[in-house]
């Protein structure tokens, strides 16, 4: 089975290229329905190839196929090969599960829009350049999956484009990313200097000084693709995407490549200078407070998720810069189990409220929207921390090892758990209980004084069910109790042990304290945001600057509009001007210079005759007065 990882791609693709034919012709359902297929059979083969790898020793779950040479370099070659091995196959896992679900959600999500099969076209594809990039055996084939996650990504982002905001979004998220980008090819081009290969396996050979280039480099990359601090600001604009693009990006696909590469790069990161780790766990913990602060004062319920993805991702980057790849993977797959929840929760509420996202203009949605608002709970719960949920454990094990790390980045790390629990439970609020405020605005929605939320169909309320089991169960993959519960920790040893932290014996002893206090920091959020939002207690902190993103996308666009435009204009004049004007006036010169020279081309032979006589009379006549003056 192992040597049919190739299948695990090669279906979603071969959905992508039927739709690419025949999806006219099979148009709304059958499109989607053959898209889901396509993603679900790819689940099915990884599961496939997941039971293969566990029937084996740890020492034999890494298994390559390679398809062909792809790129022949100075006598080497990079090939086209894919790579199965236990951190490989748990991306796809829960790559192709939460994207067949998100698939099956966006049926009933995009009934009758004119370009549905279209959609579900991009989704496939989107879903081929993940695995691509989780499956490929090198840093060139990842990054053949690294660009295709970006284009899709335009595409969806900007999939309704007849909208300015959703064609500016889509432009941001592929500019934005194509910075990081420069990251990842610093990267691949200093590792193909020092050990001659782009393979994974050769990357250990990595020395201190290189090793810490291709860390940060990649680093680099990585805060592009997964939305960190400064290269967040594309993130929380996607959301003019469709709902289901929306959860597939923040979820399932794209946001994770960051943290999945600094993973995979664990040996790497292990042979660099100390303070590589230190800036990506800073760099981490700022982001996860930073976009924190800016959620509690979001009123659109997607962007509110939005800043709530940057800001757990921040989480995994402070877990990876700890040293703690096992709880940056963990809380990479219960987070894609609550947030795929959320953000299609969301759209179930959008879907239901007329396409309404204001979470002002909602309330008491929990009466009419049943199935919706008891698995949002779920997910609520699950990203706030709450146990027994999933979110809690994955989030309090990286705690744990922030802890270990400095007692400074643990603290910045649970000011921004308390902000979780506060801000999403000031959500749940404003969407499923407090008033009805949809029944003040109902002629807003179109619908003339008879407007009424509805909860979704079961196509969409599906996923919401299977996705909140997976958001109450999921924290068993790695329970920190004793070694025999830390299954996910077993399963990743062979890929993440050269680089793995181990804690110290102080962390350790108090792990339970520390579990303490992460309950009650959630309870501290959740407290407080009941208070001031359903009990009127006080009045909300909502200040301007918070709602604006602390004004960093407002500077950042005036500057590329202002100086920065300004700038670029500059730059252009001087190479059109002084560059192009040396390079066409020496052309210039030269071209003159043989038009003068062609005149004495006539092709007349009396004139050729006259020139020879002319030159042998100007020779005799030197010659001769040399001669004389000798």
């Amino acid at each position: 089975m192992l040597d049919l990882v190739w299948l695990i791609p090669a279906l979603p693709l071969a959905g992508f290229l039927a739709i690419l034919v025949f999806g006219r012709r099979l148009g709304d359902p059958k499109a989607g329905w053959f898209a889901t297929l396509m993603a679900a059979a790819s689940f099915v083969a990884t599961l496939g190839v997941f039971l293969d790898l566990l029937s084996k020793g740890e020492e034999e779950r890494h298994h390559v196929v390679t398809l062909f040479s792809w790129v022949p370099v100075a006598g080497k070659s990079i090939d086209m090969a894919f790579l199965a091995d236990p951190l490989s196959i748990t991306m796809a896992l829960f790559v192709t599960g939460i994207g067949s679900l998100i698939h099956l959600y966006a049926i009933g999500y995009m009934h009758g829009d004119p370009r549905f099969s279209k959609f579900f076209l991009y989704l496939n594809l989107f879903v081929f350049s993940m695995l691509m990039l989780v499956l490929g055996s090198n840093l060139l084939v990842t990054f053949l999956g690294w660009e295709g996650v970006g284009t899709c990504s335009y595409l969806l982002i900007s999939f309704w484009h007849e909208r300015d905001s959703a064609a500016t979004a889509g432009k941001k998220a592929f500019v934005t990313n194509r910075v990081g980008d420069w990251g990842f090819m610093m990267a691949m081009f200093f590792a193909f200097w020092q050990v001659g290969s782009l393979d994974y396996s050769a990357l250990g050979g990595l020395t201190g000084t290189t090793a810490t280039a291709v860390a940060l480099f990649a680093f680099i990359g990585a805060c592009g693709k997964s939305a960190q601090l400064p290269l967040y600001l594309w993130l929380p604009d996607a959301m003019e995407g469709p709902t289901p693009v929306s959860a597939l990006i923040h979820a399932a696909t794209m946001v994770t490549a960051g943290v999945f590469l600094m993973v995979r790069l664990n040996p790497v990161l292990h042979a660099a200078d100390s303070y590589a780790g230190t800036i990506i766990a800073i760099v981490g913990v700022a982001t996860a407070l930073f976009a924190a602060t800016v959620a509690v004062a979001q009123n659109d319920i997607k962007k509110v998720l939005a800043y709530s993805t940057v800001s757990q991702l921040g989480y995994m980057f402070l877990a990876v810069g700890s040293g703690a790849y096992v709880a940056a993977i963990f809380h990479m797959v219960t987070h894609a189990f609550f947030k795929a929840l959320l953000f299609l929760g969301s759209g179930s509420v959008i879907h239901g409220m007329h396409h309404e996202q204001d979470m002002r203009k909602m309330g008491a949605l929990r009466v009419l929207m049943p199935i919706t608002a008891g698995t949002f709970i779920v997910g609520w719960l699950a990203i706030a921390g709450v146990p027994p949920f999933a979110g809690f454990w994955s989030k309090d094990e990286i705690l744990l090892f922030a802890y270990d790390k400095s007692p400074v980045l643990y603290a910045l790390g649970l000011a921004a758990a308390v902000l979780t629990a506060y801000y999403m439970t000031r959500q749940v609020i404003m969407v499923f209980f407090g008033q009805a405020k949809w029944k003040d605005a109902h002629e807003e929605h179109g619908a003339h004084g008879d407007f009424e939320p509805h909860e979704s169909p079961k196509v969409m309320l599906i996923p919401l069910v299977v996705l909140a089991g997976l958001s109450i169960v999921g924290g068993g993959l790695q329970l920190p109790f004793n070694e025999s519960v830390k299954k996910l920790e077993h399963w990743l040893e062979p890929v993440v042990a050269p680089g793995e932290h181990h804690l110290s014996t102080g962390a350790d002893d108090i792990k339970y304290v520390l579990m303490g206090v992460a309950i009650l920091a959630a309870v501290a959020g959740i407290v407080g945001a009941y208070l001031v939002y359903a009990k009127h207690k006080a009045k909300p902190i909502e200040p301007t600057i918070l709602a604006e993103g602390w004004y960093y996308d407002k500077a950042v666009s005036d500057f590329m509009g202002g100086p920065g435009r300004a700038a670029f204009e500059g730059v252009a004049w001087a190479d059109a001007t002084i560059v192009d004007g040396a390079v066409n006036g020496a052309g210039a010169l030269v071209q003159a210079a043989a038009g003068e020279a062609r005149k004495v081309q006539s092709g007349n032979v009396r004139n050729y005759a006259a020139v020879i006589g002319i030159g042998v009379t100007l020779l005799l006549g030197w010659f001769v007065i040399v001669r004389g003056l000798l």
